[in-house]
């Protein structure tokens, strides 16, 4: 048997090997996520053309069925937060088709839960939350600017899921204080709803 041939059948050998991961990882991954609740950062993202300035943030969400009432829990981690925020924005993609309704969202000090505990707020951050018209933007201004310390903050929501499945990446922007208030990106949620 010649060189190409050995190549050739190895390559042929790698391929199936690889093909037959990636299918046992989307079974254990199904698996893992019919449980209740769904972690965040788990299972496999797939990026077409990843921007290198792109960064994952940590969520939570209590359903992932659509037409399901759900709890998200969108964290802010220390690492996450390089400068203090005086304003926070998160824009949501226009074909999230949930109503979100500013008197069922909260700005809160959060507990990430884990394999004994629940997550949970500890403590609420007292703020004005408000909603454009078109669902497609929530802008949370904070009594106090939310300090850089080593607690986690989150955005706790509860809504309806849409109605129709799919990924929804929704993005933060932060605004930090000074004499010139700059407001910058800090990560990008990737929500699923099946």
């Amino acid at each position: 048997m010649n060189s190409s041939k050995r190549k050739s059948i190895l390559r042929n050998t790698l391929k199936v090997v690889f093909c037959s991961s990636l299918i046992i990882a989307s079974f254990t991954t199904a698996e893992w996520i019919n449980r209740k609740p769904v972690e965040a950062n788990t299972g496999i993202d797939f990026m077409w053309d990843a921007d290198p300035n792109y960064i994952k943030l940590k969520y939570l969400q209590s359903s992932i069925e659509k037409k399901q009432r759900s709890t998200y829990f969108l964290f802010l981690r220390p690492r996450e937060r390089k400068t203090g925020i005086l304003k926070l924005t998160i824009k949501v993609p226009d074909y999230f088709e949930a109503n979100i309704k500013p008197q069922k969202l909260k700005l809160c000090q959060a507990k990430i839960g884990g394999y004994s505990s629940r997550t949970k707020c500890v403590e609420d951050i007292p703020a004005i939350i408000e909603v454009s018209k078109d669902q497609t933007s929530i802008e949370i201004f904070p009594d106090n600017p939310i300090p850089v310390n080593n607690k986690t903050y989150a955005l706790k929501m509860k809504l309806i899921n849409p109605r129709r499945p799919g990924m929804f990446q929704f993005h933060a922007y932060a605004q930090s204080p000074g004499a010139v208030p700059i407001s910058g990106y800090v990560g990008s949620w990737n929500i699923s709803v099946e």
